[in-house]
């Protein structure tokens, strides 16, 4: 299935939006939930202790080229899906 002019300006809108996000944030601070999955998963660091009071939260800090290269790839299918035809 080829993609449809409404298909790609959503998508270029919505890359475009998250490439924003990512340049106006410096870093995400994860719930616990999510901090302890992506320990698991990336077999970071440490482990969270059952005995430990406060649980683990992860800071995530984006690189700063990443929400340029996200507006850049979101602007280029917004432009593309405004040429095609309808």
């Amino acid at each position: 299935m080829l993609p449809k002019r409404n298909h790609l300006l959503l998508a270029g809108l919505l890359l475009f939006c998250a490439g924003i996000q990512f340049r106006l944030v410096q870093s995400f601070t994860l719930n616990e939930k999510s901090s302890t999955f992506v320990a698991a998963r990336m077999g970071g660091g440490q482990q969270q202790a059952i005995w430990q009071a406060t649980p683990l939260r992860k800071v995530v800090e984006p690189p700063r080229w990443l929400g340029l290269a996200l507006m850049s790839a979101g602007a280029v299918l917004t432009a593309k899906s405004l040429s095609m035809k309808g």
